[in-house]
Protein backbone atom coordinates (compact mmCIF):
# COMPACT_ATOMS: atom_id res chain seq x y z
CA UNK A 1 0.00 0.00 0.00
CA UNK A 2 1.14 3.80 -0.85
CA UNK A 3 0.60 6.83 1.19
CA UNK A 4 -1.90 8.79 -0.75
CA UNK A 5 -2.35 6.25 -3.20
CA UNK A 6 -6.62 6.40 -3.04
CA UNK A 7 -5.95 10.13 -4.13
CA UNK A 8 -3.42 9.71 -6.58
CA UNK A 9 -5.98 8.07 -8.97
CA UNK A 10 -7.40 11.31 -9.06
CA UNK A 11 -4.41 13.38 -9.90
CA UNK A 12 -2.91 10.84 -12.43
CA UNK A 13 -5.29 11.25 -14.84
CA UNK A 14 -6.05 8.38 -18.05
CA UNK A 15 -8.44 5.61 -18.29
CA UNK A 16 -9.31 3.36 -15.52
CA UNK A 17 -11.16 -0.16 -15.90
CA UNK A 18 -14.68 -0.03 -14.16
CA UNK A 19 -13.52 -2.66 -11.38
CA UNK A 20 -10.98 -0.12 -10.07
CA UNK A 21 -13.54 3.11 -10.62
CA UNK A 22 -15.38 0.54 -7.87
CA UNK A 23 -12.65 0.25 -5.43
CA UNK A 24 -11.35 3.71 -5.71
CA UNK A 25 -15.35 4.92 -4.20
CA UNK A 26 -15.07 2.30 -1.91
CA UNK A 27 -11.59 2.92 -0.90
CA UNK A 28 -12.90 7.06 0.05
CA UNK A 29 -16.18 5.69 1.56
CA UNK A 30 -14.18 3.94 3.92
CA UNK A 31 -11.61 6.75 4.22
CA UNK A 32 -8.92 4.67 3.19
CA UNK A 33 -5.93 6.37 2.23
CA UNK A 34 -3.12 4.30 1.58
CA UNK A 35 -4.57 2.04 -2.13
CA UNK A 36 -1.55 1.29 -4.58
CA UNK A 37 -0.59 4.00 -6.68
CA UNK A 38 -2.08 4.23 -10.42
CA UNK A 39 1.39 3.64 -11.84
CA UNK A 40 1.62 0.64 -9.74
CA UNK A 41 -2.01 -0.39 -10.72
CA UNK A 42 -0.74 -0.49 -14.24
CA UNK A 43 1.91 -2.21 -13.78
CA UNK A 44 -0.14 -4.68 -12.14
CA UNK A 45 -2.13 -5.13 -15.17
CA UNK A 46 0.02 -5.67 -17.64
CA UNK A 47 1.76 -8.28 -15.24
CA UNK A 48 -1.99 -10.19 -14.73
CA UNK A 49 -2.27 -10.71 -18.67
CA UNK A 50 0.32 -13.38 -18.19
CA UNK A 51 -0.92 -15.08 -15.50
CA UNK A 52 -2.63 -18.70 -16.82
CA UNK A 53 -4.40 -19.77 -13.66
CA UNK A 54 -4.08 -18.38 -10.39
CA UNK A 55 -3.31 -14.80 -9.04
CA UNK A 56 -2.27 -14.04 -5.47
CA UNK A 57 -2.02 -10.74 -3.50
CA UNK A 58 -1.54 -9.96 0.12
CA UNK A 59 -2.61 -6.24 2.01
CA UNK A 60 -6.00 -6.22 -0.02
CA UNK A 61 -6.53 -3.04 1.45
CA UNK A 62 -10.56 -1.67 0.23
CA UNK A 63 -9.30 -3.78 -2.99
CA UNK A 64 -7.88 -1.25 -5.40
CA UNK A 65 -4.99 -3.53 -6.52
CA UNK A 66 -6.81 -6.30 -6.47
CA UNK A 67 -9.18 -4.34 -9.05
CA UNK A 68 -6.24 -3.61 -11.28
CA UNK A 69 -5.04 -7.38 -11.52
CA UNK A 70 -8.30 -8.50 -12.32
CA UNK A 71 -8.96 -6.34 -14.94
CA UNK A 72 -6.09 -7.38 -16.30
CA UNK A 73 -5.97 -11.04 -15.84
CA UNK A 74 -7.69 -13.85 -18.37
CA UNK A 75 -11.33 -15.11 -17.96
CA UNK A 76 -10.26 -18.16 -16.69
CA UNK A 77 -7.88 -17.28 -13.79
CA UNK A 78 -8.73 -17.22 -10.27
CA UNK A 79 -7.77 -14.17 -8.19
CA UNK A 80 -6.79 -15.07 -4.42
CA UNK A 81 -6.27 -11.93 -1.84
CA UNK A 82 -5.89 -11.59 2.03
CA UNK A 83 -6.43 -8.59 4.31
CA UNK A 84 -6.04 -8.91 8.28
CA UNK A 85 -8.79 -6.15 8.91
CA UNK A 86 -12.25 -7.06 9.24
CA UNK A 87 -13.60 -3.64 7.85
CA UNK A 88 -11.39 -3.22 5.01
CA UNK A 89 -11.70 -7.62 4.22
CA UNK A 90 -15.60 -6.82 3.88
CA UNK A 91 -15.31 -3.97 1.94
CA UNK A 92 -13.09 -5.55 -0.65
CA UNK A 93 -15.25 -8.21 -0.99
CA UNK A 94 -18.53 -6.33 -1.41
CA UNK A 95 -16.57 -4.58 -4.46
CA UNK A 96 -16.13 -8.12 -5.95
CA UNK A 97 -19.38 -9.35 -4.98
CA UNK A 98 -20.28 -10.00 -8.67
CA UNK A 99 -16.89 -11.58 -10.11
CA UNK A 100 -16.89 -14.88 -8.56
CA UNK A 101 -13.52 -15.74 -9.97
CA UNK A 102 -11.77 -12.94 -7.28
CA UNK A 103 -11.56 -14.40 -3.58
CA UNK A 104 -10.92 -12.08 -0.81
CA UNK A 105 -10.27 -13.67 2.23
CA UNK A 106 -10.26 -12.14 5.95
CA UNK A 107 -7.26 -13.29 7.41
CA UNK A 108 -2.90 -12.95 7.93
CA UNK A 109 -1.14 -13.05 5.02
CA UNK A 110 0.07 -16.57 5.80
CA UNK A 111 -3.19 -17.61 4.26
CA UNK A 112 -2.39 -17.19 0.86
CA UNK A 113 0.10 -20.11 0.45
CA UNK A 114 -3.28 -22.59 1.28
CA UNK A 115 -4.22 -21.48 -2.31
CA UNK A 116 -1.01 -21.33 -4.42
CA UNK A 117 0.90 -21.46 -6.08
CA UNK A 118 0.68 -18.76 -8.35
CA UNK A 119 1.80 -17.93 -11.36
CA UNK A 120 1.81 -14.05 -10.25
CA UNK A 121 1.93 -13.02 -6.22
CA UNK A 122 1.89 -8.97 -5.22
CA UNK A 123 3.12 -8.86 -1.52
CA UNK A 124 1.99 -5.76 0.33
CA UNK A 125 0.49 -4.58 3.54
CA UNK A 126 1.85 -5.50 6.96
CA UNK A 127 3.47 -8.86 8.52
CA UNK A 128 6.46 -10.33 7.51
CA UNK A 129 5.70 -11.00 3.55
CA UNK A 130 7.11 -7.92 2.06
CA UNK A 131 10.37 -7.93 4.24
CA UNK A 132 11.07 -11.15 3.31
CA UNK A 133 10.79 -13.65 6.83
CA UNK A 134 8.77 -16.84 6.27
CA UNK A 135 7.78 -15.70 2.09
CA UNK A 136 9.30 -18.47 0.31
CA UNK A 137 8.38 -17.75 -3.69
CA UNK A 138 9.95 -21.64 -3.74
CA UNK A 139 6.66 -23.05 -2.40
CA UNK A 140 4.30 -19.69 -3.20
CA UNK A 141 5.24 -19.41 -7.07
CA UNK A 142 5.20 -22.20 -9.79
CA UNK A 143 8.49 -21.99 -11.70
CA UNK A 144 8.58 -19.26 -14.01
CA UNK A 145 6.39 -17.48 -11.88
CA UNK A 146 5.87 -13.73 -10.89
CA UNK A 147 6.55 -12.15 -8.09
CA UNK A 148 6.06 -7.84 -6.98
CA UNK A 149 7.19 -6.64 -3.52
CA UNK A 150 5.82 -2.82 -4.04
CA UNK A 151 6.64 0.69 -2.40
CA UNK A 152 10.55 1.51 -2.32
CA UNK A 153 12.05 4.39 -2.90
CA UNK A 154 13.79 4.73 -5.79
CA UNK A 155 18.17 4.10 -4.62
CA UNK A 156 21.11 4.76 -7.11
CA UNK A 157 23.49 3.18 -4.84
CA UNK A 158 24.62 -0.17 -4.50
CA UNK A 159 24.22 -1.50 -2.11
CA UNK A 160 20.96 0.23 -2.10
CA UNK A 161 20.21 2.57 1.00
CA UNK A 162 16.72 3.71 2.88
CA UNK A 163 17.30 6.53 5.16
CA UNK A 164 21.08 6.32 4.79
CA UNK A 165 21.10 2.73 6.00
CA UNK A 166 21.59 -0.90 3.57
CA UNK A 167 18.11 -1.40 2.62
CA UNK A 168 18.09 -5.12 4.07
CA UNK A 169 14.23 -6.38 2.86
CA UNK A 170 15.21 -4.78 -0.75
CA UNK A 171 18.64 -7.13 -0.66
CA UNK A 172 16.42 -9.84 0.81
CA UNK A 173 14.69 -9.80 -3.43
CA UNK A 174 17.49 -8.88 -5.26
CA UNK A 175 19.48 -11.14 -3.69
CA UNK A 176 17.27 -14.52 -3.18
CA UNK A 177 19.02 -17.56 -4.95
CA UNK A 178 15.61 -18.29 -6.16
CA UNK A 179 14.65 -15.65 -8.09
CA UNK A 180 15.66 -13.11 -10.63
CA UNK A 181 14.76 -9.63 -9.62
CA UNK A 182 14.68 -6.40 -10.98
CA UNK A 183 14.16 -2.97 -9.28
CA UNK A 184 11.77 -0.92 -11.65
CA UNK A 185 11.64 2.95 -11.23
CA UNK A 186 7.89 3.98 -11.90
CA UNK A 187 8.16 7.11 -10.63
CA UNK A 188 10.78 9.98 -8.88
CA UNK A 189 9.42 8.74 -5.61
CA UNK A 190 8.34 5.00 -6.28
CA UNK A 191 10.41 1.67 -7.37
CA UNK A 192 8.93 -1.88 -7.43
CA UNK A 193 10.67 -5.61 -7.67
CA UNK A 194 9.62 -7.52 -10.11
CA UNK A 195 11.31 -11.40 -9.70
CA UNK A 196 10.81 -14.64 -11.57
CA UNK A 197 11.49 -17.87 -10.15
CA UNK A 198 13.86 -19.60 -11.77
CA UNK A 199 13.84 -22.82 -13.56
CA UNK A 200 17.49 -23.48 -13.66
CA UNK A 201 17.80 -24.81 -9.87
CA UNK A 202 18.99 -28.46 -9.67
CA UNK A 203 15.39 -30.84 -9.16
CA UNK A 204 13.68 -27.93 -10.44
CA UNK A 205 10.03 -28.85 -12.35
CA UNK A 206 8.34 -27.53 -15.34
CA UNK A 207 5.20 -25.60 -14.21
CA UNK A 208 1.60 -27.33 -14.55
Amino acid sequence: MSMNGTAAHGLHGGFMPPLVERALASAQRHAFGHSCRPEQGRLLQALAGGARRRIGETGTGCGVGLAWLASGAAPEVELFSVERDPARAGAAAHVFRDVPRVHVMCADWTEISAHGPYDLLVLDGGGQAKGGGAADPERLLIPGGVLVIDDFTPSRTWPPAYEGRPDTARLHWLNHPALRTVDLPLAGDLSTLVAVRRTDRPGELSAP
